[in-house]
């Protein structure tokens, strides 16, 4: 066994180490704890400068270790690598670029890779607004005005989400400014960031006076057209620049740049690759032809990046923008490039922001999110002994390779990213329950324990990869067409999608053929709740095909009927007040009285001026209900004074672009999944599994809308999730069908359809099971938007449980007439299963 498993070890072992090795450190270590351990030379004099930068810190002349660190070595011309050997930096002769980028590695080293999002953690919030706002006059001024805000706003929206900032809150305020809340930037050690998000990014090639060299004092005499553009000499240790006279009408702009790569150069700085589109390189070769030997400059935004001599003409369309850029640098460049704004933004306001969850709901949440897990845990054990603790295992395998994948992305947690990993968990050990329901019916054919092993996960394999493979397209289309927490919710569930297969099909298969065949496992008791064997589904198709479809059209007609109120901030949009108070409020005790008001779409954060002044509290409702709650909240609170000092209306955080962008997601993964099944089964099936999507999905938005939900950006995710599970639930069916029509062949369609029913009906219940005590978890203990998004997987659990049983199978059977022969005439040779050759010599 283990030579012939040898692999299979080797490969898990490597994972879980390289999982282990990805998470660490698993919280923020303090920059100057980090520093102070890491500092492996000169440790004395290290920790000497140390105390100097925490005394400054503490004087409240800087903001952090970071800063007063970096200002020491600036003014006291300290190498700060000399107390750290290890890093090699060397080949950067400047030392203050040197230390920057120094500080900035051992800055990012020191954080954990998974970072918190805005609602468990806060973050940094900056209100902008355009340099030429003025809004056009006119009839039309006002429509003009209206679609640049609409286009910076997708514009910073693919810049931040660019490099590498998940989960950001973009939207606009009042008429003339954008709000943007970034979780996970330290604007005290990071403060070139935001910097950056708010400039234009024009790009410009200018040709340096010809016959002329950088100088290292500014020139005097310039000649009409030119001007004088400065660059830090990386060669001086001492920080000088380089003056150049550059022409001030550009050669040609970064107007054709197809796309701009942040890639790491041969010494280990950064560099940005351009590519150019067709007319952008033909332009490109042109400049370069015509001027060989002379020194070509690239500006942007009126600063000199570089100015490389052109030593030959460049032809294919690329070139490359070097400089002293640290990682972060050549990220956001690169990203601001690919998404240039008409018109510089200038910053209005900068303030911290509280997570917007107050502490008893992030709590709550937490709590929710463990036991949901240990409640999949404990039945799992408790129904399939055994088997549970391998799936337990497994489970814990699950977890860590999600995890470990989230943080080499440099993903952030939300809140509803955690409740999507634990439902990700409910739904992983589907595959385990494949795999043991098949075993058990192995083991009632007589056979060995050691071959029942090999039967179950071989007989299992083809429907586990099918099932997986649609539910793993339908997250490409979230990823392909989503956006803010749709696509994040796509690359959780697709990570899972891997994870879970890995675990399956290699870990899980490994511990449990190394229990039986090493005798420590002799049987393999499990419980048996439910049994079926001689009910007709079929005749219940019709009656239960129309009572489900009557309460889907009485749904859509509330939805209908409610309008716009079915609708939370992110689509609506809403307002915000600003409160100062005299002492600091229970921020669970105002969502409590909201919540007795009827608004439970509500956020609240404390916010910080990053300039100075006392703390507010920033409460976002609904529109039109914010002096009602600021009301409820004097009367009830007295004794913290607040007081409303400001109010503003805020747009949708989710714009029509990515309401339709959702919609398209809807509909391509309608046609992927009915292309995937028509391939891999045949038409019929494809058409049974479409209509069976379409029915969970207006079934759970119905219900939804009933008790009284609004739509959020998480709940728009949720739902297409709703997609992946009930397709995953109704391949189980197919397959089971596929394989009776196989084995049976003379058998009439009806019957084979209800022999594969009856067989599959207890697996397909309890691999629902699993993933409802996980939702139900969330949903009883959770709150706010953790609650609704639980809800809408209840909902969807169970109407996915029930389309699969009585509206994909029923459809599929319409679909050929109940005429066998229909099937075969259209189908594909049933694929052929590993134990069908095995299985015997295994026994």
């Amino acid at each position: 066994m283990l030579k012939r498993n040898l692999w299979k070890i080797l490969l898990s072992l490597a994972i879980v180490a390289w999982a282990v090795a990805e998470l660490i450190p698993l919280k923020d270590i303090p920059f100057p704890d980090y520093v102070r351990s890491h500092a492996t030379a000169n440790r004395t004099e290290f920790n000497r400068l140390m105390d100097q930068a925490n005394a400054l810190v503490t004087s409240h002349q800087y903001p952090s270790d970071y800063v007063a660190l970096k200002q020491l070595a600036k003014e006291q011309r300290i190498d700060i690598s000399k107390f750290f050997p290890k890093i090699d930096v060397s080949d950067i002769k400047n030392v203050d670029r040197r230390n920057d980028l120094l500080l900035a590695y051992l800055d990012k080293q020191r954080k954990s890779k998974i970072q918190l999002g805005l609602d468990l953690k806060g973050g940094v919030a900056v209100t902008l607004e355009m340099v030429d706002s003025k809004q056009p006059a006119g009839a039309n001024g006002e429509y003009i005005h209206q679609k640049k805000i609409e286009q910076a706003i997708d514009i910073l929206t693919r810049r931040i989400n660019g490099f590498g900032v998940a989960e950001p809150l973009i939207r606009p305020v009042g008429n003339n400014r954008i709000e943007v809340q970034v979780p996970g930037i330290d604007t005290k050690t990071n403060p070139e960031v935001i910097d950056a998000i708010k400039k234009p990014a024009r790009l410009e090639f200018r040709l340096v006076k010809a016959d002329t060299q950088p100088t290292t004092t500014p020139p005097t005499d310039v000649p009409p057209g030119y001007e004088v553009l400065s660059e830090e000499n990386e060669n001086d240790p001492n920080a000088s620049y380089l003056y150049y006279i550059v022409k001030r009408i550009p050669e040609m702009t970064g107007q054709h740049i197809s796309q701009a790569i942040p890639v790491m150069g041969q010494f280990g700085n950064y560099q940005v690759e351009l590519q150019f589109d067709k007319t952008g390189a033909k332009q490109f070769a042109d400049v370069t032809t015509a001027n060989v030997g002379r020194l070509l400059a690239i500006v942007l935004d009126g600063k000199l990046s570089s100015a490389p001599r052109i030593n030959e003409p460049i032809t294919g369309g690329n070139a490359q923008i070097t400089g002293r850029f640290t990682q972060r640098d050549a990220e956001v460049l690169a990203s601001n490039l690919n998404n240039p704004l008409d018109s510089e933004l200038i910053v209005k306001a900068q303030n911290e922001v509280g997570p917007s969850l107050a502490q008893d709901a992030i709590d709550s949440g937490i709590r929710a999110a463990v036991l949901g897990t240990a409640l999949v845990a404990c039945f799992m054990i408790t129904y399939y002994v055994v088997g549970g603790v391998v799936a337990v295992i497994t489970l814990a395998m699950n977890l860590l390779i999600i995890l470990a994948v989230m943080g080499s992305f440099g993903a952030t947690m939300t809140l509803p990213g955690l409740a999507g990993i634990v439902l990700t968990m409910g739904m992983a050990v589907d595959a385990n329950i494949l795999i043991f329901e098949r075993m058990r019916e192995e083991l009632k054919l007589g056979k060995t324990l050691r071959s029942a092993v090999v039967s179950g996960y071989d007989k299992a394999f083809v429907t586990i990869v099918d099932a997986h493979v649609t539910q793993l397209c339908i997250c490409g289309i979230m990823i392909w067409l989503g956006t803010g927490p749709i696509k994040g919710f796509g690359v959780t569930l697709a990570i899972g999608v891997f994870s879970t297969m890995f675990s399956v099909l290699i870990t899980s298969h490994l511990i449990l053929e190394w229990l039986v065949e090493s005798n420590i496992v002799k049987k393999f008791p499990m419980l048996h709740f439910l049994h079926v064997e001689k009910v007709d589904f079929v005749k219940y198709g019709k009656p239960a095909f129309i009572a489900s479809w009557c309460i889907v059209l009485l749904g859509i007609a509330v939805a209908i009927g409610k309008g716009q109120r079915i609708y939370g901030i992110d689509f609506a949009g809403g307002d915000v007040l600003t409160v100062a108070y005299q002492h600091e409020p229970d921020l669970a005790q105002i969502r409590s009285i909201a919540a007795k008001q009827g608004l439970r779409d509500i956020s609240l954060t404390k916010v910080t001026n990053i300039g100075g002044g006392n703390p507010t509290i920033s409460i976002e409702t609904p529109p039109g209900k914010s002096a009602e709650l600021l009301a409820a909240v004097q009367k009830q609170l007295p004794q913290d004074g607040l007081e409303k000092v400001g109010e503003e209306s805020i747009g949708p955080a989710i714009g029509k672009e990515i309401e339709w962008n959702a919609v398209k997601a809807l509909l391509a993964s309608f046609a992927i999944t009915l292309l995937y099944i028509a391939l891999r089964f045949e038409v019929g099936f494809g058409v049974g599994a479409v209509v069976a999507s379409l029915h969970d999905i207006l079934m759970t938005i119905g219900i939804f809308v009933l008790f009284g939900h609004q739509f959020n950006a998480p709940m728009v995710a949720a739902i297409l999730s709703i997609a992946g599970y009930s397709i995953n639930d109704t391949v189980v069916v197919f397959d089971r069908i596929r394989e009776e029509l196989k084995l049976n062949p003379t058998m009439k369609l009806r019957d084979v359809i209800n022999l594969a029913m009856n067989r599959v009906f207890s697996r397909s219940i309890m691999t629902s099971v699993t993933t409802f005590l996980a939702a139900l978890a969330l949903f009883v203990f959770g709150t706010g938007v953790m609650k609704d998004i639980s809800f809408t997987f209840l909902v969807g659990i169970i109407t996915g449980t029930f389309s699969s049983i009585y509206i994909a199978s029923p459809v599929f059977y319409w679909w050929h007439k109940g005429d066998r022969k229909h099937v075969e005439a259209h189908s594909d040779v049933a694929p052929k299963y590993e134990w069908q050759g095995t299985s015997k010599a295994s026994e």
